[in-house]
């Protein structure tokens, strides 16, 4: 615990011009690669939901509609179905884009 240099230690200083290798790099790719992985499943799974629901059975009936009469024709209409569908479609695109940049970062051929 004096001023001896610890194992492996030197206690020849540097010459000049030497650099220092630089400390490891922790690795963050596969922490990111996690993330990116459940943000394009989650991203999937509404797209789908999105695309395929309104044109369901199940749309119709539902609490949703029956909170406010009013909007119950807008909820039927094929246009307010089809927005939903392209919503889900946008997701769709994201959750492909998202693994796409993944499998590309990861090969950079």
């Amino acid at each position: 615990m004096g001023a001896e240099p610890a194992r492996g230690e030197s206690t020849t200083p540097p010459p000049a011009g030497y650099r220092a290798a630089p400390p490891p790099r922790r690795l963050r790719w596969p922490y990111r690669a996690v993330w990116v992985v459940l943000f394009a499943v989650l991203s999937f799974e509404i797209g789908l939901f999105l695309a395929v629901f309104p044109w369901m059975d199940y749309w119709t009936l539902n609490h949703l509609s029956g909170y406010v009469p009013a909007l119950e024709d807008y909820w039927d209409d094929p246009f307010f179905k089809g927005a939903v569908t392209v919503l889900g479609c946008v997701n769709l695109y994201i959750a492909a884009a998202q693994i796409i940049s993944l499998i590309r970062r990861r090969n950079p051929s």
